[in-house]
């Protein structure tokens, strides 16, 4: 099929504003996907996302779309609403006897996963912006749209859930479309309003996206190249690359070079999502799909290489390599240990495969004085961490104990500058140390300004600015990440009512009142128990964490100190007592109290003793409590 037939688009959008339902009627209006197979949220092929109503994977799919057929396999949910639903009138849409091939990304709405969506950026010429009739404009409406606009993208905006508003006064829908188009600079009448899900508006949309959206560029060379934006292992082919092909065009068993490290392999298999693989002749200049490499080291294969195939010999395959892809950059660390240790090689090898198609998780090995060995895993975003130990668990079998969520903190000692993750690492002297800092976007109704602007001493907010989008306000402001990965999300649903939402971006490092904390118990330091503390709040959170220590510590035969220490000097401390041992009724048959008391004050000689010669140990089992609590 010529170029000039083929759009690839994407859909982006905030956090539950309807996108993967949006993807299902355009499955449905090309006939994709037959009724009888069709089920809600069909991209979403990961039970996780389904559970949480959430997209966590990007997902692509190719769809043939025949413009004179119409409505193909659907019939709308809503015909009372809807009298002329099923009417299969054409499409004013030049050329409206062709064939078009239409590239769907379905994208993730969550700011942990805007990686995700960058990556989706680079492989598409076209975005549809979708928002929430009922909810409007939110912080990753915004952030999704600044993107796109930077990646040059023609961006359509549309409202989902028009529905919601049949019989009623919608004067809120004109506004929102009002506010939308002002933020696109469109005009009003080039908002489209949808209903993803009676499917009103659907096929107007489709036509939009052939209209508006750039073909792809085509480029016929001798030297073929596609870009790695996804990739997912298969047992009988490998690694599976997820390309878009920018040059030439790629064949089974055409010989291809991954042009980072050179690696040299047969295409096993070539094809298109439709959504599922579907093996193909060839895939050219313009299209995406897939390449099945049969390689089996996941290390070899890396999201966001180029691909490419030559009829000459490539000798500098780095220096042929597609421009412009940005490498993540992981910001909260949590180090994972299997439960049962014999399940290590099991964990490593589950990580790896999990690496495959999710590139921004950074693994290495880790060891624990108690849990033994295990894996120091970057992420970005504590939501980000959740999911992939929910994944571990679902997909993997593997259950893991994973430690406290941390951030890389720059250390000046002895003028050299270096990175710590681990409160462990920190030295007891040291010149400087900086902390990383994030810009964060909060929209919000103006009713609640005043309550997001109170959190400000409590999770250290700086520089806020507000400005009003619409009938909400946008208060940007630095926070260091570390406050942003504790309770933020909860304390700023709490104190709005569930009305804000937030997007954030990694900004820079600034110098910082951090101090290590570690705890003792018995006079024992505990590893792995130590942390970071802003200088302001260490005392709270160490009184904090003493009092956990003392509700999950079981009691021993001697009393136990347990004690939050900076640099050897207590700053928190609590006792867990002895257990005593009950001496019977000597009073009324075993003779005088006196007899008692001698036993008692030889149990007590006898802890007293214990006291300096026990030592605690803390079982696994009660490590993970700890962790957990």
């Amino acid at each position: 099929m010529d170029t000039k037939n083929i759009r690839n688009f994407c859909i982006i959008a905030h956090i539950d504003h309807g996108k993967s339902t949006l993807a299902d009627r355009f499955l449905e209006t090309t006939g994709t996907v037959d009724s009888r197979h069709m089920h809600a949220q069909y991209l979403d092929q990961l039970d996780l996302e389904r559970e949480r109503g959430i997209t966590i994977k990007m997902a692509p799919v190719r769809m043939i779309y025949h413009p004179e057929l119409g409505i193909s396999n659907f019939e709308f949910r809503d015909k009372e609403d809807n009298p002329a639903a099923t009417q299969n009138s054409k499409l004013k849409i030049k050329n409206s006897d062709s064939e078009y091939i239409l590239n769907l990304i379905d994208t993730p709405g969550h700011s942990d996963f805007a990686y995700e969506v960058s990556r989706t950026l680079t492989a598409v010429e076209g975005g549809i912006l979708l928002v929430d009739a009922t909810q409007g404009i939110q912080a990753q409406t915004l952030s999704n749209f600044k993107s796109a606009k930077e990646a040059n993208l023609k961006i359509i905006g549309a409202i989902n859930k028009i529905d919601l508003f049949k019989n009623k006064d919608e004067s809120l829908l004109h506004e929102l479309r009002y506010e939308v188009a002002l933020l696109l600079g469109v005009r009003e009448e080039d908002i489209f309003m949808v209903s993803a899900k009676t499917g009103e508006g659907v096929k107007e949309l489709l036509s939009a996206v052939i209209e508006k959206v750039p073909p792809p560029r085509y480029e016929s060379s001798n030297l073929n190249k596609a870009l790695v934006f996804d990739s997912f292992y298969d047992d009988h082919k490998g690694i599976v690359a997820s390309v878009r092909v920018f040059e030439g065009e790629f064949k089974r068993e055409d010989v291809i070079v991954m042009a980072s490290n050179g690696t040299s392999v047969k295409a096993k298999e070539v094809g298109y999502f439709s959504p599922q693989v579907k093996p193909s002749e060839k895939i050219k200049s313009g299209e995406i799909g897939y390449i099945a490499t049969g390689i089996k080291d996941t290390s070899l294969i890396k999201i966001g290489d180029t691909v490419l195939s030559s009829k000459f010999e490539i000798r500098d395959a780095k220096s042929l390599a597609l421009p412009g892809y940005k490498e993540p950059n992981p910001v909260v660390f949590v180090s994972f240990y299997p439960e049962d240790a014999d399940d290590y090689d099991n964990l490593k090898r589950s990580l790896e495969k999990l690496h495959l198609n999710d590139s921004s998780l950074k693994i290495e090995p880790d060891q624990n004085e108690i849990l033994g060995r295990g894996f120091k895993v970057g992420f970005l975003g504590k939501l980000h961490f959740e999911i992939t130990a929910e994944r571990l668990e679902r997909e993997f079998n593997v259950s893991v104990v994973s430690t406290f969520p941390s951030v890389a903190y720059k250390i000046k000692n002895k003028g050299q500058w270096d990175f710590i993750i681990k409160p462990e690492d920190l030295p007891n002297e040291y010149e400087e140390i900086w902390e990383p800092v994030v810009k964060i976007n909060v929209l919000v109704p103006s009713a609640y300004l005043s309550n997001v602007i109170s959190l400000q001493g409590k999770f250290r907010m700086s520089n806020v600015t507000t400005k009003t989008v619409g009938n909400a306000v946008d208060i940007e402001a630095r926070m260091p990440l570390s406050e942003l990965i504790s309770d933020f999300d909860d304390q700023l649903k709490s104190t709005t009512s569930g009305y804000a939402s937030f997007s954030y971006e990694f900004s820079d490092y600034e110098r910082a009142e951090i101090v290590r904390v570690d705890s003792f118990v018995a006079g024992e330091p505990v590893p792995g128990l130590s942390r970071f503390f802003p200088k302001e709040s260490v005392e709270r959170e160490s009184r904090k964490m003493v009092e956990k220590l003392k509700e999950t510590l079981p009691r021993q035969q001697f009393s136990q100190a347990i004690q939050a220490k900076i640099n050897g000097k207590v700053i928190a401390r609590e006792d867990i007592p002895a257990l005593r041992k009950e001496l019977g009724n000597f009073g009324k048959n075993g003779g005088d109290r006196s007899r008692k008391m001698k036993l008692w004050a030889k149990q007590k000689r006898g802890k007293e003793k214990l006291k300096t010669m026990g030592k605690v140990r803390i079982p696994p089992e009660i490590f993970k409590e700890l962790i957990k609590k």
